[in-house]
């Protein structure tokens, strides 16, 4: 392939990388705030190392990566404070999803509304701020049917969610010896 090629098609590669990503997230989110053994605040404490990870992966890997692009570190005020917003929504959408485990909600259902339901938020709000050519009339059908097959897929998954396994029941003590 083409070395512009290539490149052309890196995005996908990336956009996968994220679905991968993002895919095991919510099980692996779950699973630590479960395994801080504290069912009041083990979703806080679950999203504090998210904070840890997110400073590790978000501040301190670009920074390198703009020093040793020799970038200028003027940032625009329009650039800077939409992309704050963009960092506070994600991370309140992060928030929420522990609540809605701390809320007794099963992973794989959580996650599958916010995977469903994303799109669609996303579909809306970026019509609404980059309107197509023709507006809306200019949009074809089957754009509309991925919206709405999204909505059914994730209301599917939350009507039919595979059962948990049922809990093991405790271990009986060993018996007594009645020969003493």
């Amino acid at each position: 392939m083409p070395e512009a090629a290539q490149a052309t098609n890196a995005w996908i590669l990336y956009a996968l990388l994220t679905v991968a990503s993002w895919g095991i997230y919510g099980v692996f989110l779950h699973t630590g705030q479960i395994g801080m053994n504290d069912p009041v605040n083990g979703r806080y404490k679950a999203f504090f190392w998210v904070g840890i990870a997110y400073f590790l992966f978000a501040v301190l890997a670009p920074g390198l990566l703009l020093l040793a692009n020799g970038a200028s570190w003027d940032m625009p005020a329009k650039g800077l404070w939409w992309s704050l917003i963009a960092g506070t929504v994600g991370a309140v959408g992060a928030f929420g999803v522990l609540l809605a485990f701390g809320a007794k909600g099963h992973p794989a259902v959580v996650m599958s509304i916010i995977f469903a339901g994303a799109p669609i938020v996303n579909a809306i709000v970026s019509l609404a701020l980059h309107p197509p050519a023709g507006g809306i009339g200019g949009i074809r059908w089957p754009f509309f049917f991925g919206i709405l097959l999204a909505a059914i897929g994730g209301t599917l998954v939350t009507l039919y969610k595979p059962a948990p396994t049922p809990a093991k029941p405790p271990a009986a003590p060993p018996a007594a010896d009645s020969n003493r």
